[in-house]
């Protein structure tokens, strides 16, 4: 499994936010531009405390293992191997989607700042996009910990001969 790259997840937070920030403007030209929803921030603060507790919960029992406490339970490598897929999961659509509300968020705070309900809705866009860093920050964290060592040995393995 291939490790993610912040360049990807920042090239993907920059094109979502320009698309929507160009969608935003058209949508408004056409109509009422639909509102940012105050649970988008709640509900990514939610996975990246997730996802923060499963690092700091995994990080614990490597750490047991590898110093071979008695009673230590170890990590099963499926369980790792899921972990490590759900935070890619994670980081990538929360790069979408704070990209989203980031390009919503611009719009708004150039657009209209004297409108009362548009203001509270450039607060939320700001949280939402806060809360996604902090996803892709936790999922960061938790490929980091996850991490299988390097093999160091670097000699050639000369085939046997019989």
């Amino acid at each position: 499994m291939k490790q993610l790259r912040p360049a990807v997840l920042a090239g993907i937070f920059v094109v979502a936010g320009v698309l929507s920030w160009a969608g935003a403007r058209l949508w408004n030209a056409y109509g009422t531009l639909p509102g940012v929803p105050l649970a988008a921030p709640v509900v990514l603060g939610a996975i990246a405390v997730v996802l923060l507790a499963t690092a700091l919960s995994l990080r614990s029992r490597l750490k047991a293992q590898r110093e071979r406490r008695p009673g230590a339970k170890g990590v099963e490598p499926l369980m790792a191997a899921r972990a490590v897929v759900f935070g890619q999961a994670s980081a990538l659509v929360a790069a979408l989607v704070a990209g989203m509300y980031g390009g919503v968020g611009v719009f708004l705070l150039m657009d209209s700042l004297d409108v009362p309900a548009r203001r509270d809705q450039t607060w939320y866009a700001g949280f939402a996009v806060l809360a996604g860093a902090a996803v892709i920050a936790a999922a960061l964290f938790l490929e980091h910990i996850l991490k299988l060592p390097e093999d160091d040995d670097t000699t050639p393995h000369a085939p046997s001969r019989a």
